[in-house]
């Protein structure tokens, strides 16, 4: 789907000279929406003490944003094209800036996660209209510089989201990790009605309400299965009956898409190889970094004993590496030099490493932990630009905006996922070496019920080692993803020589 002349016109460079300080502004309510990705993970000791929230309230806390902000992302899309990208814009802000509130201000576990999933909802909405905007007001020689600045932002909103959690939680209550995002939401909305063009497409698709509603009934169904599996037992009817319901309603999900005019996920962008080797990569970063964060957070206070500022503190460097790495363009600059294949290779074999060196060597100090985390940022900003650019690559440019609602939708259901699975084998592992302690909703509470100081150490060792468990699991996929994107990619572009050789390849 293309924009229309005047569309164009209207949205040329030249029309708009302060198009960079419109790539800032968006860049901001980008960053805000990201964070909210990752910043509750610093908060989850708080929320456990003075909401009594069990971990699977926790989970659900953080998935129910996640989730939903997937399961809308590509419906948000088709929306911004049929009616608006600036109008969108402000409504995600306006609702996200509401949602913050009543989120900041809720009294139960209930209540944060209804407000999560609202947020969730103008969430979607800012992720897909924000780079819609940056690929309108930049035109082909200044575009990739945008979308690479816009990608820097995604990656950092993931990294810096427990020191800023840390830092609020150590003056405030957990409440103000939320309320932090008005301001931001008040100045996001100011500056985008007067600085943002508006334009839309003349032909924009219908959004596809009930392939947004079967994919959200779908993952969520799917992750409550997985959050509940430990509990309940794997085996348990409640769990097999929500697992059963998932895949059916994902499995109708997939037929409704293949079947209507207007998906809201097309179905044959998975029939190229280059793209599915791109997308395989996303989704495992995706769920190696939102998995292992959850966890890490976790072992920093509950095991290490840190409060929670000195354990946002303590996940800088991650933070810091994927920065200076990612303004040094390394990632850039590496892929025409070894290859799309290569390059992610090697990212996600660097991620999967500072994973495995979290596990091994932070559970009794800082040092291997510190490790870890330098070795995961440069593996983030090593195959994040080489999976972008594969991606772009992929798709016909006109449908550049979908093809980026896809990949933006697989990697938060990777988030929300890594999160579910990676906690799901941390409390399985806990369940096992401490039986006693299954009926306890947290460790705090199993602590509290033991009955001496030698069960409490030995509830501690416990959950330390499922939370080394759980990190191995997660580097061993994330190593798996590598491996299966840099297989993928390579094969397609094999075929991609021959077609464009016959005489080479038959040679």
């Amino acid at each position: 789907m293309t924009a229309t002349a005047a569309e164009q016109n209207h949205l040329s460079p030249t029309s708009h000279p302060q198009r960079w300080l419109i790539l800032g502004v968006i860049c901001l309510a980008q960053l805000t929406v990201l964070l909210d990705n990752t910043v509750l993970n610093v908060a989850i000791p708080s929320l456990t003490r003075e909401l009594d929230a069990s971990t699977a309230d926790v989970q659900w806390m953080i998935n129910a944003y996640s989730l939903v902000q997937s399961g809308l992302l590509l419906t948000a899309g088709s929306s911004a094209d049929r009616y608006g990208r600036k109008k969108m814009l402000i409504t995600g802000l306006a609702l996200f800036g509401i949602g913050s509130l009543v989120a900041g201000l809720a009294q139960s576990s209930a209540q944060l996660i209804a407000a999560r999933a609202g947020m969730g909802i103008g969430g979607a909405l800012l992720m897909t209209t924000t780079l819609a905007v940056v690929v309108q007001i930049f035109d082909d020689t200044e575009r990739v510089k945008a979308i690479g600045v816009w990608s820097t932002v995604s990656s950092l909103g993931f990294a810096v989201g427990p020191l800023i959690g840390g830092v609020m939680l150590d003056h405030f209550w957990w409440g103000a990790i939320f309320l932090i995002n008005i301001p931001v939401a008040v100045i996001g909305l100011v500056a985008v009605a007067r600085l943002v063009p508006e334009s839309r497409s003349s032909t924009g698709e219908r959004p596809d309400l009930l392939g947004a509603l079967l994919s959200t009934i779908g993952m969520a169904a799917v992750v409550y299965a997985i959050i509940s599996g430990p509990g309940h037992g794997w085996a348990s009817g409640q769990v097999m009956l929500t697992a059963f319901i998932g895949v059916a309603v994902l499995t109708g999900f997939v037929l409704w898409e293949l079947h209507i005019p207007y998906p809201m996920l097309d179905m044959h962008f998975f029939r190229n190889q280059r793209f599915i080797g791109a997308v395989a990569g996303a989704i495992l970063v995706a769920f190696g970094m939102g998995g292992s964060l959850f966890l890490l957070t976790q072992q920093l206070q509950f095991v290490l004993g840190h409060g929670p500022l000195e354990a946002g503190l303590r996940t800088a460097p991650l933070a810091v590496s994927v920065i200076v790495l990612n303004l040094t363009g390394l990632g850039a600059r590496l892929v025409p030099k070894l290859g799309t294949p290569v390059t992610i290779a090697a990212g996600m074999g660097l991620l999967a490493a500072g994973l495995a060196a979290i596990a091994l060597l932070g559970r009794d100090g800082y040092g291997g932990m510190l490790l870890g985390l330098v070795v995961m940022g440069a593996g983030i900003a090593l195959a994040m630009p080489a999976m972008a650019n594969a991606i772009m690559s992929a798709i016909p440019p006109e449908k550049a905006g979908v093809g980026a609602g896809v990949n933006g939708t697989l990697a938060e259901c990777g988030n929300g996922l890594g999160v579910a699975v990676l906690g799901a084998v941390l409390n399985s592992r806990f369940a096992a070496l401490v039986p006693t302690a299954v009926g306890a909703a947290s460790l705090p509470a199993a602590l509290a019920a033991a009955s001496g100081e030698g069960e409490r150490r030995r509830i501690t060792d416990a959950f330390a080692s499922g939370l080394e468990t759980s990190q191995l699991a997660g580097a061993a996929a994330v190593l798996a993803g590598g491996l299966l994107a840099a297989v993928l990619l390579r094969r397609a572009e094999r075929g991609e020589s021959a077609r464009a050789d016959p005489a080479a390849a038959a040679a």
